[in-house]
């Protein structure tokens, strides 16, 4: 693993010139025409045209992430803004009844039969494809990727003021850490206050984008957008019914962990009562984790503690690092959220965050690192949709990285005692994720059911959903506005619909991959590249299984996985 090498160099075009740049849909339309109107005589024909294909996808998707992520990092600069719309409006309407015509000319052609069995699950997805293309739906998808962005737009205005200074709200949260209880409350109200104050905007457009995806799905058949949304997604290998079962599983096996946390941290804060000011703090005389100060302390940890797991781990880091590719402390008119961004043709992806100095910071820190290993090693497959790997992996990559690097964390930690309380920190948010994960995903299976609900319905069966996964051990007496609202936190509900489950699913593979790395390191990292290296070429099942794990969320094998858990938590005390 230590031979790989995580310096990419950005390969030739050979079909587009050099110095071609995406501007307009004239200057891409002829290269799309030429594609649509090549002879495929031979197998040979048939496998370059797909390399062609494949050139010309990546330079027009690496154009349209820069677009996303220049607005994602100002959303105050229109420019930035304008350019996105123009893109989603003028370029992406038209090239996708192109995209359409070269998906039928491939599974058109006699010669695709010929293909090896590396095409198998590429294939799989272009069928996919096909089936769900609808001319009509054009505009529509159109209008909904400018809207998704509203959310980033209206949020990343949101401030408070706490000790006379401005903040925004992820920079605040870290004083939902501090031990003074009276400055948790004020914080705490003051952040949902302000949300408060955007409900009604952030309700509109939920509104909105619902009945356009519902139509977006009427259009292409379907009995509601979840039914869509699931073929959309590719969702090969597992069912809604199996979402159904790991909500079950959550709510069984997963909240009474949870419940045991929560009255952990009452106990330790000597409270009579809980309240939702008090889930992240520390007792009197207990100063908050803070594993760095800046931007640049949190990536120079972070690549000494990927070194530390393996050299090719910190190089990956270390090309971001210096090619710009990453923007990681919270500022006024940042999108919130963080995301690592696959930048298909150069290959060096893009690590956007919300750091404002917190211990969870770090845990987004680690996490989006692995995915840009992820992205660095399935860059060398062929074509870019064999490196379009399934979110239920790639969150695998992720979250596993979050469980790995904890043997290294005394980087960020020279305190024993502080190196412990981040350890165990991290496996408590291992499992109290899971009930927030099944909350969210059935909030969305109800929504997309319920097309025509009024926003005091919504309302309703969120909170009927929430109170389903929530331990009665916070009391939330008097807050019932704000936890009405709780639902708007959540940025995939309005800008990436139904991607949610993957973080429970995949935490499920990361606990097995960890699991696996306390028994044998070197066996489990080895694995972890495998897998990862095969990129799409592979179903998920079989992603799994070279990664050493089983792809299953029966409530028999969360039972297993939770009680690993929770003997490494008692065992870190």
């Amino acid at each position: 693993m230590d031979t790989l090498n995580a310096n990419i160099e950005k390969q030739p075009r050979k079909f587009l010139p050099e110095n071609f740049t995406v501007t307009s849909w004239e200057i891409l339309q002829p290269y799309f025409e030429a594609l649509q109107q090549r002879p495929l005589n031979s197998v040979p024909d048939l496998e370059q045209w797909l390399k062609d294909l494949s050139e010309l996808d990546a330079v027009v998707s690496e154009d349209a992430c820069w677009r996303q992520i220049r607005m994602t990092c100002d959303t105050t600069n229109k420019q930035y803004e304008e350019a996105f719309t123009y893109f989603c409006m003028e370029i992406q309407p038209r090239l996708q009844p192109f995209a359409d015509a070269l998906n039928r000319k491939l599974l058109d052609s006699p010669l695709t039969k010929e293909l090896g069995a590396g095409y198998d699950t590429y294939l799989r997805s272009v069928r996919k494809q096909v089936k769900l293309f609808r001319e009509q739906n054009v505009p529509l998808l159109a209008e909904l990727s400018v809207m998704a962005q509203q959310y980033g737009v209206v949020s990343g205005k949101m401030t408070i003021e706490v000790n006379g200074q401005e903040y925004t709200l992820q920079q605040a949260a870290k004083f939902l850490e501090n031990s003074d209880r009276a400055l948790r409350e004020e914080v705490f109200r003051k952040t949902n206050e302000r949300r408060l104050q955007d409900r009604d905007t952030l309700d509109q457009l939920y509104t909105s984008l619902i009945g356009k995806r519902d139509q977006v799905a009427q259009n292409a058949g379907f009995a509601n957008y979840r039914d869509y949304k699931f073929e959309d997604l590719g969702r090969f290998d597992y069912t809604k019914e199996d979402c159904f079962q790991f909500h079950a599983a959550v709510k069984e096996h997963m909240l009474p962990l949870v419940k045991n946390i929560l009255e952990r941290q009452k106990a330790k804060l000597q409270l009579d009562t809980l309240r939702p000011w008090d889930t992240d703090a520390e007792p009197a005389g207990v100063k908050p984790l803070e594993p760095f100060q800046t931007g640049e302390e949190l990536i120079t940890r972070a690549i000494a503690c990927f070194d530390q797991l393996g050299p090719f781990f910190g190089n990956c880091l270390r090309v971001m690092q210096q090619m710009g590719r990453l923007d990681l402390e919270s500022r006024k008119g940042k999108a919130p959220g963080g995301y690592n961004c696959p930048l298909a043709e150069t290959g060096v992806p893009f690590i956007f965050m919300n750091a404002a100095g917190q211990m969870k910071d770090l845990t987004t820190m680690v996490h989006e690192g692995g995915h840009a290993v992820h992205s660095f090693l399935s860059h060398h497959l062929p074509l870019s949709a064999f490196k379009e790997y399934p979110m239920e992996i790639a969150e695998v990559a992720s979250m596993s990285m979050e469980l790995f690097t904890m043997d290294y964390w005394d980087i960020f930690f020279s305190d024993k005692e502080e190196l412990r309380r981040a350890k165990r920190q991290q496996l408590e948010r291992a499992i109290t994720i899971f009930p927030w994960i099944a909350t969210i995903d059935k909030f969305q299976h109800w929504v997309y059911e319920h097309p025509q609900h009024t926003v005091a319905e919504r309302t309703d069966a969120w909170l009927g959903i929430l109170r389903e996964f929530s331990p009665e051990v916070v009391d939330w007496s008097g807050l019932e506005n704000y936890r009405a609202i709780g639902w708007q936190r959540q940025l995939h509900l309005f800008e990436v619909p139904f991607y949610y489950i993957e973080y429970g699913i995949a935490q499920l593979g990361a606990i097995a991959m960890w699991k696996q790395y306390k028994e044998n390191k070197q066996q489990a990292l080895d694995n972890y590249v495998k897998a990862l290296s095969l990129g799409n070429t592979k179903t998920l099942p079989e992603l799994y299984a070279t990664a050493g794990i089983r792809f299953d969320f029966s409530p028999a094998y969360v039972k297993e996985l939770a009680d690993f858990v929770q003997q490494e938590m008692e065992a870190i005390g």
